[in-house]
């Protein structure tokens, strides 16, 4: 009877453990998924942070098109 019982905790350790590594790999993939796309979002900031002027060059353009509208008004 004792051994009974035991084989039956044996089948349902067993039969946790292969659902718990089930359960693993699917986190897994979810992991590399989600690490993929944060990745993919960080080169796009990065892009969009090297391409966007600093405060200097915009402030340049600010002038340049003050300059150009000031001569366009006296036309």
């Amino acid at each position: 009877m004792l051994q009974a019982i035991l084989d039956r905790i044996a089948v349902m350790n067993n039969e946790i453990n292969s659902k718990l590594d089930k359960l693993d790999k699917k986190v897994d993939g979810v992991e590399q998924r989600l690490t993929e796309r944060i990745d993919r979002l960080g080169s796009q900031l990065a892009y969009l942070e090297d391409d966007a002027p600093t405060n200097k060059e915009f402030n340049k353009l600010e002038r340049r098109v003050s300059k150009i509208e000031k001569q366009l008004s006296l036309v």
